[in-house]
C-alpha cells in the first residue's frame, strides 16, 4: 500500500479533523491547535469556506446527527499548558464563509469530547487533560470525564441554557486517548490515560448508570480497535506512554487483553491513529510526529506487517474517508504545518 499525494494546503498547526454532511455532499473540516483557522474542503482538498479565523485552539470536531452542516468544536484549548478558557462551541452554517458560533460550555483543559447515543439518548461526553495547574508542565491536577445528556431540541442553546456536567470518571492523570464503538444497545467509548485503558458506557436499556470497566492498566496515550486476525475479537493498538514511542498490539483471551506485538523501534512521539478496515481487509495507520516523523502502515498475514506510508511529514491526526471508489486519507502534518489529501493505492 502507498499514500499518493493528491492535494496540499498550508496551515499552520493543523490539527483536528472530521469530515460533515453539508447541503447533500460530504466535506472535510480542519481546524488548528493553536491560533487560527478552521477551514472546509472537499474530498479532492479544494477548500470551499472559511469557518472562523480565530481563536483556534481546536482539538476535537464532531458533527451534529441528524443536522445539515452543525457541529461541535473544542476552542481555545491550545495546550495542557494554555487551556483555562478552553470551550467547546456550536457551529451551524448560514451562509458561504458565514457561520454562527455559539458557547455551549466553558470547560478548562477540554481535550477530547464526542455525542454517543445510547438508550434512546444523546449525551456529550468531555475528556478534560488534566483539571488545573499550579505552573507549566504541572500535572498534579488529574482530569475527569465528564458528560451531559443533551436535550432532544436543540433551542436550549439560544437561550443561554448552562450545561452541568455530570462528572463520570475523576483522577485521570493525562487523561489523552479516546476512541468511539458500537454495540448493540448503543454507542459507547474508551479513553486512554496514565491510569490505563478504561471503557465507558452510557446508560441504556440494561442499565441507568454510566458503567466503566478497565481493560489496560498500562499507561497509554492513544487507542483503537480492529480485529487484524479475524478470530471474532478486536485487537487493541495503543500508543504509549504520553506523547510517548511506543506502538503496541494486544489480542483479547479469556476476557483480558494481553501483549501480542511491539513495534520494534521507536516512534518518537507517536500520535496519529487509525484502525479499521480498507476493502475488507484490516489495518492500521500510525504516525509520529518527531525523530523521521513518518506514517506507518500495519497489517496482519500470520505476522504483523509494518510499511511506510510516507515519511518526514509529522502528522498529528488522520482521517480515512473514501470518495466513490478511491480510498482516501486527510492527514493533519502539523510538524510541516500541511493539510495533506492523500489518495490510498493498494
Amino acid at each position: 500500500m502507498k499514500l499518493v499525494l493528491e492535494n496540499s494546503y498550508p496551515l499552520d498547526k493543523c490539527y483536528a479533523l472530521t469530515s460533515l454532511s453539508y447541503q447533500g455532499r460530504e466535506h472535510l473540516i480542519v481546524a488548528a491547535e493553536k491560533q487560527n483557522k478552521c477551514l472546509m474542503f472537499d474530498l479532492h482538498g479544494n477548500l470551499e469556506e472559511t469557518i472562523w479565523e480565530e481563536p483556534g485552539g481546536t482539538m476535537s470536531l464532531v458533527p451534529v446527527p441528524g443536522k445539515d452542516g452543525w457541529f461541535l468544536a473544542t476552542q481555545k484549548m491550545y495546550s495542557p499548558n494554555d487551556a483555562l478558557q478552553a470551550k467547546i462551541v456550536l457551529v451551524r452554517p448560514r451562509a458561504k464563509n458565514d457561520w454562527t458560533i455559539t458557547t455551549l460550555a466553558e470547560v478548562p483543559f477540554a481535550h477530547r469530547f464526542d455525542i454517543l447515543e445510547s438508550g434512546g439518548a444523546r449525551f456529550l461526553v468531555v475528556c478534560t487533560i488534566k483539571s488545573g495547574h499550579d505552573h507549566k508542565e504541572d500535572w498534579s491536577h488529574p482530569g475527569q470525564i465528564l458528560a451531559y445528556r443533551l436535550p432532544t431540541d436543540w433551542s436550549w442553546v439560544d437561550e443561554g441554557k448552562v450545561v452541568s456536567f455530570t462528572v463520570v470518571a475523576d483522577n485521570l492523570l493525562r487523561n489523552h486517548g479516546y476512541w468511539k464503538g458500537h454495540a448493540p444497545t448503543g454507542d459507547y467509548c474508551v479513553v486512554g490515560s496514565d491510569n490505563g485503558v478504561f471503557k465507558v458506557v452510557p446508560p441504556n436499556q440494561n442499565h441507568d448508570d454510566w458503567q466503566i470497566s478497565q481493560l489496560l492498566a498500562e499507561p497509554t496515550s492513544d487507542i483503537a480497535f480492529v480485529d487484524f486476525d479475524g478470530d471474532g475479537q478486536d485487537e487493541m493498538i495503543t500508543l504509549s506512554p504520553f506523547h510517548g514511542e511506543t506502538i503496541r498490539i494486544y489480542s483479547l483471551q479469556d476476557g483480558k487483553y494481553y501483549m501480542s506485538y511491539e513495534y520494534p523501534k521507536q516512534a518518537a512521539f507517536v500520535h496519529s491513529l487509525w484502525a479499521g478496515y480498507l476493502d475488507s481487509k484490516p489495518y492500521a495507520i500510525i504516525g509520529f510526529r518527531q525523530g523521521q516523523r513518518d506514517i506507518l502502515g500495519f497489517s496482519y498475514d500470520g505476522t504483523y506487517q509494518v510499511e511506510t506510508l510516507a515519511a518526514d511529514v509529522g502528522s498529528t491526526n488522520i482521517l480515512r474517508y473514501d470518495r466513490g471508489e478511491d480510498r482516501c486519507l486527510l492527514s493533519a502534518n502539523r510538524e510541516i504545518n500541511t493539510v495533506a489529501f492523500y489518495k490510498i493505492e493498494r
